[in-house]
């Protein structure tokens, strides 16, 4: 297989998965080296290819129909679980996180947690690697941009956040 037709295949490969896939995966079924797949994934993003990479994997983003909308948050790390249940338990993708550093400006970080599970491996993951969430960074100030069924799901969310005294 030659390298446009390996491009091709991966991008095929991710359309069809809707759900992160690592590059180790990728070049598990390609026959290749992992730095193969991230070396093919840059030229596809430099050609205008939409693939994002998430901490579980690579994810072609799909045009989205749904409601699209950013909320402002700040808590400590403790409550980041609670956070991010109560954006899923409604329904809602949680996109991405986003902070203002005073040197680097914005720092986006990519997420795509969609579930109780997504954010359990998320938090499981920033245990293991004894990593803190960028919020530490901005004194728990932080944005996250969601995607919703519809408004109404996102007004939920407003308000659960609210409850938990958890929206800036």
């Amino acid at each position: 297989m030659n390298a446009e037709m390996r491009r091709s295949k991966i991008t095929e490969i991710l359309k069809a998965a809707g759900t992160p896939v690592s590059a180790s995966c990728l070049a598990a079924q390609l026959n290749v080296s992992r730095q193969i797949i991230v070396g093919d994934v840059a030229l596809l993003r430099a050609r205008g290819a939409e693939v994002s990479a998430t901490p579980r994997g690579y994810l072609m983003q799909p045009a989205d129909s749904r409601y699209t909308h950013r909320i402002a948050c700040r808590h400590g790390a403790g409550a980041m679980q609670a956070e991010l249940y109560a954006i899923v338990d409604e329904g809602c993708t949680v996109i991405d996180v986003i902070v203002e550093h005073p040197v680097y400006g914005q720092l986006t970080g990519l997420l795509q947690l969609s579930s109780r599970h997504d954010v359990d491996e998320f938090i499981i993951s920033c245990r293991r690697l004894d990593a803190q969430p960028l919020s530490c960074l901005t004194e728990g100030i932080h944005l996250h941009t969601l995607s919703c069924p519809d408004e109404a799901a996102f007004r939920r969310v407003e308000k659960s956040l609210t409850k938990l005294h958890l929206l800036l």
